[in-house]
């Protein structure tokens, strides 16, 4: 009787590559349907929901192949053992292993924050929920961790993409432990969080889908730009609609 094969560190880093790219590219899909949707409306809430658990299990997956790429990076990724830049263990350790741990959190921190945002419009005590605080917290320490990895491998990419991690959890801070919030606040968080979580994965699946496909192109920073700069459009006409409808209910009501 032939004994079966163990799962190696390899085996595993591809079975959640392979999920991670189904629930990721579901997500991704499902990402645009909320943002065209009538808000509130039934197709908003219902694709909202889905592209919410997607994206946690997206970045739960990608803990999983960050943590398979530090215990064994050249086996994870032996198809850049040759290349110039990304070749080297320490490297590879870097880019994969933490900065994609850290982008994880960030993902996973985002979509949660959206979604707590909804659910605790009437009452922010809910961000005070430990798994909540869990999250930020692990944000703050792998922000941290990326931009000293970026340091010791003298790659600027990896400093500057960890300002995100603590302009995250200093902005969201900020809207908990605000004194005063407008009635609208915890909406225009909603959408800072949840299409922030978007940004993150189309960010990542851009920039490591590169890495196989070319990995000359995976450290350029328009790569990195395109996502960002087309989520923070995103960011901005949408909380822009929300104020402006403010306001008119506002003078709306003086004028009664």
């Amino acid at each position: 009787m032939v004994a079966s094969r163990l799962v190696t560190i390899p085996d595993l880093f591809n079975i959640l590559v392979v999920s991670h790219i189904v629930t990721g590219a579901t997500g991704l899909v499902a990402f645009w349907v909320p943002i065209a949707a009538r808000k509130g409306g039934r197709n908003h809430r219902r694709w909202g929901r889905l592209f919410v658990r997607m994206m946690l299990a997206t970045g739960g997956l990608a803990i999983g192949i960050s943590l398979t790429t530090l215990i064994d990076p050249a086996g994870t990724h032996p198809h850049l053992l040759d290349h110039p830049e990304l070749g080297h263990i320490p490297t590879m350790r870097g880019i994969f292993g933490w900065m994609m741990l850290y982008l994880a959190i960030l993902t996973v921190c985002l979509a949660w924050y959206g979604k707590v945002c909804l659910e605790s419009k009437r009452d922010r005590r809910g961000h005070l929920e430990w798994r909540s605080v869990a999250i930020h917290v692990a944000l703050t320490i792998t922000s941290a961790n990326c931009m000293i990895q970026g340091i010791t491998l003298g790659q600027p990419l990896m400093i500057g993409i960890s300002m995100v991690g603590f302009a995250t959890v200093g902005t969201n801070a900020y809207f908990v432990f605000k004194a005063n919030p407008g009635p609208k606040d915890w909406l225009l968080e909603h959408i800072k969080g949840l299409v922030g979580a978007g940004i993150s994965v189309y960010t990542a699946f851009f920039a490591f889908g590169a890495v196989r496909l070319l990995p000359e192109a995976a450290l350029t920073p328009a790569l990195w730009a395109v996502p960002l700069i087309t989520g923070l459009v995103l960011i901005i006409y949408h909380q822009r609609a929300v104020r402006k409808g403010l306001r008119r209910a506002q003078a709306a009501r003086h004028a009664v």
